[in-house]
């Protein structure tokens, strides 16, 4: 038997957004994402908030925002996904 791990609720207002960025031809710097990165930094009362393609650069980002360097010593969560 087999379970998803999630289930996506998608609402016809979230479906109509992304057909609008699809038809832009404009991915991944266009306004929306510029609109995001605003509108998440005041959510979270910072000056700049920056979208990233992955976890993965998520993740290395923050620990260069954390001043994380070669040679320091950084524990983590063993648990992990193969999209992280």
């Amino acid at each position: 038997m087999k379970y998803p791990i999630a289930k996506p609720y998608i609402r016809k207002e979230e479906l109509a957004a992304v057909a609008k960025v699809l038809r832009s031809g404009v991915l991944s710097i266009g306004p929306e994402v510029v609109e995001f990165e605003k509108n998440f930094a005041r959510r979270v009362g910072s000056k700049f908030a920056c979208a990233v393609s992955s976890g993965t650069a998520g993740l290395h980002l923050a620990l260069l925002a954390a001043g994380i360097k070669k040679g320091d010593e950084v524990i983590t969560s063993p648990f992990s996904f193969i999209a992280s």
